[in-house]
């Protein structure tokens, strides 16, 4: 029978015990990951200008760091290199001496425990600052996956548990899956950008195509994603949803990106909004749309709040 009696769902919201014990959505210090910017141009430690609280990290800062990461309760770090030197082929992120190879060997050495992802992606090593080898105008497919596997290899060989294909090439995950294997680095896992949306419009995603997010994370499932990723975040929640869906057993991880991170705060310092509410609101979204992992540069902001016990809500 129908019961015809008021329903009154504030009845299950009356206290705190009572909204902690419902609480469908929660945000857990071990499925964070914090991203870090390892460069090889300074000596000291820079401020990145967008992101207050976030600096481009010498590798005589990274001790440091990576203590404070842990005494949070943090598990798992993302990597990216910023080298001394860039040319048309991104030579220097193969280097055994590689900013990202020594970071990856010294955090190895200062926290065994410490999950260590390395983004695989050629941008930030070229000096024409596009994801692959280029062939006049457009980029070189073939040329990109055999650079991105060395790459990935390189990384593996120094002490990466997760490799992160970030530069949408067509075949990427099959020839870093291949590379890997070959050289006996089966267990290494490969976290695939996929989708990856963004402005270089002939290798990535179009915002406006929901039905090719699934098809790229369809194809990088088969080629031998072992997680996926959706990038930007906030702004393509449906999309997480969508693929966590499609694929409920594969690992999700959605990446809160800089832009998103400068945005919030900026708003919180003009006094627009309440920046650690918004903080809060932004990371349950993205949970609560079906990411199983998180990228975010709020990562120390929201493991300091859940190890000092503060409520979020």
């Amino acid at each position: 029978m129908t019961s015809t009696l008021p329903l009154r769902l504030t009845r299950l919201r009356k206290t705190p015990a009572v909204r902690a014990m419902l609480q469908e959505t929660h945000l857990h210090t071990e499925q964070l990951i914090a991203p870090l910017f390892i460069t090889a141009l300074h000596n000291t430690s820079q401020p990145i200008k967008s992101m207050p609280g976030h600096y481009q990290l010498p590798l005589s800062a990274l001790d440091d760091e990576i203590k404070m990461l842990v005494s949070l309760g943090i598990q798992s770090v993302l990597l990216f290199g910023i080298p001394s030197k860039k040319n048309a082929f991104g030579t220097q992120s193969l280097s055994k001496h590689g900013i990202i190879q020594q970071a990856i060997r010294r955090i190895k050495t200062l926290a065994p425990e410490l999950l260590v992802i390395a983004d695989v992606c050629l941008c930030e090593y070229t000096d024409h600052g596009h994801c692959g080898i280029l062939d006049g105008d457009c980029i070189d497919n073939d040329a990109t996956l055999k650079t991105l596997a060395k790459q990935a290899v390189s990384f593996a060989e120094a002490g990466a548990d997760w490799i992160a294909p970030s530069s949408m090439t067509d075949g990427m995950v099959f020839a870093i899956r291949t590379a890997l294997d070959k050289k006996n680095y089966s267990r290494v896992a490969i976290l695939s950008y996929a989708p990856q949306f963004g402005d270089r419009k002939t290798y990535q995603m179009n915002p406006c195509n929901a039905n090719e997010a699934l098809r790229e994370a369809a194809l990088d499932i088969n080629e031998g994603a072992d997680l996926l990723m959706v990038k930007p975040a906030m702004q393509y929640l449906d999309i997480i949803h969508r693929i966590k869906i499609r694929f409920p057993d594969v690992p999700l991880c959605a990446y809160q990106v800089s832009g998103e991170y400068a945005m919030l705060k900026a708003a919180g310092a003009a006094g627009i909004i309440d920046e650690k509410q918004a903080m809060i609101e932004s990371l349950v979204a993205i949970k609560r749309a079906g990411a199983d992992l998180i990228i975010t540069y709020f990562a120390k902001d929201i493991a300091s709040a859940l190890k000092n016990m503060h409520p979020l809500y």
